[in-house]
């Protein structure tokens, strides 16, 4: 191919491996040279969230650099060589300065995220805005039961807790310190206030805009 056929995933917060099968599955069936990217690399840098007061706004559309996002899209869906790519830490909860991807003409580029499927917004003064979704040729919506991502994500919280939050560069470090019990009380209280509002509020009204629909079953970590 001379270009690459981008194909969009919108999923869940955190909604890791049923992805990741999803999309060797993909590349299996079409036997093609398949590469992943996630939209957390042109969300705005943390020092930019935290001056606009974004830091519990993260993932909601406005969080994103979106001129990055558009840039990035562009010089892949062009054909362009070796375009690249800030590389996102969960560990910083930033991207790492300095450090970089390079997406190389592959066959077809899967971008997840979590609101990839937004509608572009309306055109000002009759000039058409350009926006992610007139770059994609195929969307899937990662579709799943609430109750159960919300478990999968106390239970991930209180597995990090243990291990990754102790680094003393872990943006989660604080957590570190809880109990079980408090852990999962400031886990729920966080999906609560932040995960859920941007479900309602902006992703789960974008799923009708998917080419297919995937219900995925019960996630495992």
């Amino acid at each position: 191919m001379d270009k690459a056929l981008l194909i969009v995933m919108a999923k869940w917060h955190a909604y890791g491996r049923c992805k990741t099968r999803l999309s060797k599955d993909i590349g299996k069936i079409c036997s093609a040279k398949v590469q992943r990217k996630m939209t957390e690399h042109t969300v705005a840098v943390a020092k930019s969230l935290e001056k606009r007061s974004l830091m519990e706004r993260k993932g909601f559309p406005e969080s994103y650099n979106l001129t990055l996002l558009l840039d990035f899209l562009n010089s892949v869906k062009s054909g362009k060589s070796n375009v690249k790519a800030p590389v996102y830490s969960h560990l910083l909860y930033d991207n790492v300065p300095g450090e970089f991807i390079n997406v190389n003409k592959p066959d077809i580029l899967i971008i997840e995220g979590l609101n990839v499927l937004q509608p572009a917004p309306l055109p000002r003064d009759g000039n058409a805005i350009p926006y992610v979704s007139d770059f994609f040729d195929f969307s899937i919506f990662v579709d799943a039961d609430e109750k159960n991502i919300k478990n999968w994500y106390i239970q991930r919280f209180l597995k990090l807790k243990s291990t990754a939050f102790r680094e003393e560069k872990s943006y989660f470090n604080k957590y570190s310190y809880l109990s079980d019990e408090e852990a999962a009380n400031v886990a729920t209280s966080l999906w609560e206030k932040i995960n859920h509002v941007n479900l309602i509020e902006n992703i789960l009204p974008t799923r009708q805009r998917a080419c297919l629909l995937y219900t995925s079953p019960s996630p495992r970590d």
